[in-house]
């Protein structure tokens, strides 16, 4: 089966890995053109998939649109039978997906059809979901909105991040999409239609996403700073310093009297390695990783023994952008 392999970030590689164990030929790799990735002023650097695919000496293509004609017609010079499409990040056109012969499949981080969108992961953890998965579809002209192939649930860990999450699903997905070409190949593949009821969105995340209200509830807060890490990371000011919080949970320890006295942000304990700040009504959360301006990411002990943070202290939101 002659496949054509689209993606760009480092979530697709045990994707395209898998083209390869499934015994496809792989005629054609298409990822993003080389772009800085530090800064605007860095050199361009190429995808984690172009740099993949030319170690595996895979041909390549990093066209600047999908939609141009001649792309279009260079892909259906490779006469492929299936395109897999793994985090590419662009909208494939009506005549690109009518190039392949056995469909365009697509590898999308969700049980669809919960979470449509580019940040499928971080928005599920946002969420509060203690399940998740991942889904093989075949693809239409809508976003996410194609009929299912097969699909694979798996639990979100209580303090997992959505980097370490999605690192997980990378994997997962790529065990799925084997499964998915051998079955294919099989023709045993029954396609069915998603329920459009049970859909909900997964938009891109924003720097406004990492913004941390201490008025809202504990589980919503250590889910926003668990699903913005790796980005955009979530924030706080603390005594005029903005300090990035990377993993926190919801903190289960009985309420001292003292506690509805305190304000949201206020830290009630900083002791025996926990950091735990009051949020709204009872509700407590432990701060277990952060980062202070300039310095290495810590966990709370050593936050409390570098006298970083102490009782009394308040974290407040970060001003708006």
């Amino acid at each position: 089966m002659r496949v054509v392999f689209m993606g760009t970030p480092e979530f697709s590689l045990p994707s395209l890995r898998a083209v390869g164990r499934a015994g496809c030929e792989t005629v054609g790799v298409v990822t993003r053109p080389d772009r800085p990735r530090r800064s605007h002023a860095s050199p361009p650097e190429p995808s984690p998939v172009k740099r993949e695919a030319l170690a595996s000496g895979l041909p390549v293509l990093t066209p600047e649109s999908v939609r141009a004609p001649e792309f279009i017609q260079l892909i259906a010079d490779l006469r492929p039978d299936v395109v897999v499409v793994v985090a590419f990040g662009r909208i494939l056109s009506p005549e690109l997906l009518a190039i392949p012969k056995r469909w365009c499949i697509n590898v999308h981080a969700s049980i669809l059809p919960k979470f449509r969108g580019a940040a499928p992961v971080a928005r599920a953890i946002m969420a509060g979901e203690k399940v998740t998965g991942v889904t093989t579809m075949k693809m239409d002209l809508g976003i996410d909105t194609g009929e299912i192939l097969l699909q694979r649930e798996c639990a979100i860990g209580l303090t997992e991040t959505a980097g370490e999450l999605r690192a997980r699903l990378a994997d997962l997905g790529a065990d799925l999409l084997l499964e998915t070409l051998e079955a294919h190949r099989r023709g045993e593949l029954e396609p069915k239609r998603q329920d459009a009821q049970g859909a909900s969105p997964a938009p891109p995340l924003t720097r406004e996403d990492g913004r941390i209200d201490w008025s809202q509830g504990a589980e919503s807060i250590a889910c926003r700073i668990r699903g913005c890490n790796p980005w955009p990371l979530a924030c706080s000011d603390l005594r005029d310093v903005r300090v990035q919080l990377l993993r926190a949970e919801v903190d289960l320890g009985a309420a001292a009297a003292r506690d509805a006295t305190v304000d949201p942000g206020e830290v009630i304990q900083a002791t025996d390695g926990r950091i735990v700040v009051r949020c709204r009504g009872d509700g407590r959360v432990s701060l277990l990783e952060l980062r202070f301006p300039g310095g290495r990411t810590m966990n709370a002990a050593d936050a409390i023994n570098g006298r970083l943070i102490r009782v009394g202290d308040r974290f407040v939101a970060t001003p708006a952008a």
